[in-house]
């Protein structure tokens, strides 16, 4: 179990939402749009960032991410000068993380150079595969070539580079993915992010699963078997895995998304983002307008594209920590835990589970541990219902 920092951190989302195509698995907030005016979105979000830190007075940030949609398609003047606002306007660590989105098409891999001249640090693939069947069925546009070669190009100019795969695809077998897995680690990142491929409500997947017309899925046992087999290869590799779909080498960990994991706090700007601002009593949840014209006009017309902040209970703040938390390797604190609402993860409940083999508890932390990591939901409902 790691012990991990006392401060969980403050951390900028930067959500650009525009995409060149939208990916049938795809439910984030991401639009293909014909004409993008570039000079607006930038002023927008940089007026954003500056009110924003108006209100956070005090934060020192530790992370900029630029999500999306693509943010590989945005100009990387308009990153390098979100990030030059950032940096003005709120204290900064000295070891600031901004990773950038990217997707791996030859286009997108030849700006790399210009956004790590823009302060990018961090640069983040959307492989997704690294077989062309598999990404044509994906709705990819780019090949596996093009993957590897983007990966070789980033790793040229940035010192930390992540890849993003997907397994548990269609017809996809065990020792398919370990020889695939296998081929991405070899790559050379020091950072895999690897999902199962989840059927989301809304989605063109999900329209043509209703038809029918989404075979060679994995059963549990089968999804389960990938997962394991995931676990096993990235740590014989030394790519620990520091978070349920998450790995990375010593000191790799993605500081930003462990902003998210140990309940720190942190702004979201741009359509759809969500934010966390506040303690555990005062704490608030933000979320902006999720549809890109209305969130432009709305900076324009009233100066924030931010919908009406959201106060959350106490002991909601404590059931996200704990599911949050219990995704980490490291674990949560009880004590965090029960600050909260102090009926969360009562002792009996914690006895069974590490009983059972599911939950490991050393003084204030529990953490899952491999067999109860399958079965997550669970335990935080157990955790929750005491």
């Amino acid at each position: 179990m790691i012990a991990p920092d006392a401060d969980p951190g403050f951390a900028l989302y930067v959500h650009w939402p525009f995409c060149a195509s939208k990916c049938p698995y795809c439910d984030f907030n991401s639009h293909v749009a014909e004409a993008i005016d570039q000079g607006a979105w930038r002023t927008a979000l940089c007026h954003e960032v500056r009110r924003s830190a108006a209100e956070t007075p005090g934060a020192c940030l530790g992370s900029i991410f630029f999500g999306g949609g693509t943010p590989s398609t945005m100009p990387p003047e308009t990153v390098g000068e979100v990030i030059a606002t950032a940096r003005a306007a709120w204290r900064t660590t000295n070891d600031l993380e901004i990773t950038l989105e990217a997707n791996p098409t030859s286009s997108d891999a030849a700006r790399f150079a210009a956004f790590r001249d823009a302060g990018a640090n961090r640069i983040s693939i959307g492989v997704q595969a690294l077989r062309d069947p598999a990404l044509r069925a994906l709705g990819r546009r780019h090949s596996a070539a093009e993957a590897r070669a983007a990966i070789a190009a980033a790793a040229h100019h940035f010192e930390r580079v992540s890849a993003d795969l997907i397994y548990a695809r269609q017809d996809q077998t065990k020792v398919e993915w370990e020889v695939e897995l296998r081929e991405a680690i070899d790559l050379g990142t020091s950072h895999l992010s690897l999902y199962q491929l989840t059927i989301e409500e809304g989605t063109a997947f999900a329209a043509r699963a209703a038809r029918g017309l989404l075979s060679g899925l994995p059963d549990e046992d089968l999804a389960a078997a990938l997962y394991e087999v995931t676990q096993e290869i990235c740590a014989r590799h030394g790519l620990g895995g520091y978070e349920i779909s998450n790995h990375a080498r010593d000191g790799d960990a993605c500081r930003h998304n462990l902003v998210y994991w140990r309940g720190g706090e942190w702004v979201g700007i741009g359509p759809g983002a969500h934010g966390r601002l506040g303690p555990a009593t005062g704490r608030v949840a933000t979320r902006a307008v999720r549809n890109p014209t209305a969130w432009l006009q709305a900076v324009q017309a009233v100066g924030t594209g931010e919908e009406p902040r959201e106060p959350i209970p106490p002991a909601e703040v404590g059931r996200e920590y704990l599911l949050m938390a219990l995704r980490l390797r490291e674990g949560a604190s009880i004590a965090r835990i029960r600050s909260a609402d102090p009926g969360l993860a009562p002792d009996r409940v914690i006895a069974d589970l590490v009983d059972r083999g599911l939950l490991l508890h050393e003084r204030d932390r529990i953490c899952a541990t491999d067999a109860g990591r399958l079965v997550l939901n669970g335990l935080v409902r157990a955790l929750d219902a005491g």
